[in-house]
């Protein structure tokens, strides 16, 4: 009687087992979907046309980053 008893307890975990990677697989197929699929590059160039960035604006930005 035992015997049967482990054998539908391994029995029971390996159908657990098969729904855990079931619904992750869905989790992931879920993402896939909802995700944007490539993003486009946006370019800044011309931006900031016209305006004069100097030596010390740069070197002032690059101080207040580190």
């Amino acid at each position: 009687m035992k015997y049967a008893q482990v054998k539908s307890t391994a029995a029971i975990l390996h159908k657990i087992e098969n729904i855990e990677k079931e619904v992750l697989d869905l989790k992931l197929s879920i993402l896939k979907d909802i995700s944007p699929a490539k993003k486009s590059v946006i370019s800044l160039k011309g931006i900031i046309k016209g305006v004069n960035i100097t030596e010390e604006e740069i070197a002032s930005a690059k101080k207040s980053l580190s």
